[in-house]
């Protein structure tokens, strides 16, 4: 013991004398960086939100590419910005941030919402594709403090999610600048000098282009260093104002320099390491080498168990991520489902929500957190804190994998089972209640699952469970009576 003590005392120091000694912890090159270790806060945490919401929000038929839609003549958000606003020359995409004024946004009744929704990580976007930074940015002067709204939102979404105990997120897409507006363009605004500000240093015309009605980008020329000067300045800027406990980021980041990712990544560990802060940061293959942070999927998830942690980040709903006057929600069985089997596979899931331009989160949303949450009440100790089982699961459904996959899966079935662990014991997650009144699990028949099953109980339930394994599966008879609307989860004891 006395020698442990020692060890750790002389790691403790050395780390010490490191920072006393203006040496940091993390040099900014690949080898340095895979350090990076995924903290037991985030491996436990399982569940978190945040949240596009943003000048994007204003004209409220669009999504958050509206920025870039509503200068595309193939995009219908060209003729509909037009017909509401006027034409994009006299009438901008910089016209739209005076009509950002959020009169209903409250960062205690949005943090509440989330305590309620059993997220133990939320925040919001930061700064999206379109300049606008959500705090009170030093280097960008199109900044909620100083225009629109004029309140710094992601200094009241911290303040008021730390004060509930849950880990801070903030999420930045602005590598997505680059490009975004078409700055060569002189029938638009973007073009005037007097707007480079917002819209960017004038570029060619082919560093912005469409294919039917998408945009997309040819990255040509690469980022200046003016650009990759500011990006990072930002990202500054939120690191040591706001500390997030988790950094969030979009993909394209590849399009800057290695040098400017590899010293935004050892600045923000070091900031962290100095605050003795358990620090995540999340990222999109391939913009940073596997190990250097965790990997996050978008609308996308692993198709079986990863080693490492990693995370989901999709929106409550299948269309947008941003409200809009037609916006459909997920139905929350497919919300738990989803959860069920993130965290099956070793997973996190960052659901967004899609709060109303006046700052408030519309009440169908809000009725899906508030079901999560319940579901989370009873069924929770098969989620947090929980890791990953010998596999994940069984059960014919097949999930897509790839970039947005998650756009075209329409859910889970009855037969459908997925299986955590905590401290020892194993759950299995039935995603759907048979008709039959028998649920068969396969993996926990007597010639597949080396133990003798002694006793199951039924989470949130009262009644004696009985079940009988056999050679083919481990039957389970379902009681009359299910003890909540969604997944159901049993509790397996075994020798």
């Amino acid at each position: 013991m006395c020698t442990l003590k020692k060890v750790l005392f002389t790691v403790t120091l050395f780390v010490s004398c490191q920072f006393l000694f203006g040496q940091e912890k993390y040099m900014a090159n690949w080898e340095s960086l895979s350090q990076y270790k995924c903290p037991e806060w985030f491996r436990d945490a399982k569940f978190g939100i945040y949240t596009h919401w943003g000048v994007y929000s204003v004209p409220e038929t669009a999504s958050d590419w509206y920025g870039h839609n509503m200068y595309s003549k193939k995009h219908p958000n060209y003729d509909s910005h037009k017909q509401t606003y006027g034409d994009q020359k006299q009438f901008g995409y910089k016209d739209l941030v005076p009509l950002f004024k959020a009169p209903k946004f409250d960062a205690d009744e949005w943090a509440d919402l989330f305590v309620e929704a059993g997220a133990r990580f939320a925040g919001p976007a930061g700064e999206h594709a379109d300049g606008f930074s959500m705090w009170d940015s030093k280097v960008n002067t199109w900044n909620s403090v100083d225009k629109g709204p004029k309140r710094d939102i992601v200094s009241e979404l911290e303040k008021a999610i730390r004060k509930r105990g849950l880990k801070y997120v903030v999420s930045l897409h602005h590598s997505w600048l680059w490009g975004w507006f078409p700055t060569w363009d002189e029938s638009t605004d973007c073009a005037a000098i007097e707007n480079a500000s917002l819209y960017g240093e004038k570029l060619p015309k082919t560093a912005w282009s469409t294919k039917e009605t998408k945009g997309y980008y040819k990255v040509n020329p690469m980022p200046s260093a003016s650009f990759e000067h500011v990006w990072l300045e930002k990202v500054k800027e939120v690191v040591d104002g706001y500390s997030p406990d988790l950094l969030w980021f979009d993909n394209r980041i590849q399009i800057l320099s290695e040098e400017v990712r590899q010293e935004m990544m050892a600045y923000a560990y070091n900031a962290a390491a100095k605050k003795e802060q358990e620090f995540v940061l999340t990222f999109k293959r391939p913009d940073f080498p596997l190990g250097t942070g965790t990997v996050d999927l978008e609308r996308n998830r692993m198709p079986k168990i990863y080693p490492e942690p990693w995370l989901t980040d999709t929106s409550i709903s299948k269309q947008k991520w941003i409200w809009h006057k037609d916006l459909k929600c997920y139905p929350t069985n497919n919300l738990i489902d989803d959860l069920v089997d993130i965290v099956s596979k070793n997973g996190n899931l960052l659901l967004n929500v899609a709060p109303h331009p006046n700052g408030a989160i519309p009440e169908d949303q809000k009725q899906r957190l508030r079901e999560m949450g319940k579901w989370l009440k009873i069924n929770g100790e098969a989620i947090y804190e929980s890791r990953p089982w010998l596999i994940y699961g069984e059960g014919p459904t097949e999930t897509k994998t790839g970039h947005l996959a998650d756009m075209k899966f329409d859910g889970f079935g009855d037969e459908d089972i997925r299986f955590t662990t905590r401290d020892g014991q194993l759950y299995a997650i039935a995603l759907g209640w048979p008709e039959s009144g028998i649920l068969p699990i396969k993996s926990l028949s007597s010639t597949t699952y080396n133990g003798k099953i002694e006793k199951i109980e039924l989470i949130g339930s009262q009644s004696k469970i009985a079940f009988k394994q056999t050679l083919d599966a481990l039957e389970i008879q379902l009681p009359e009576i299910k003890p909540c609307k969604h997944a159901f989860v049993f509790k397996i004891q075994s020798k």
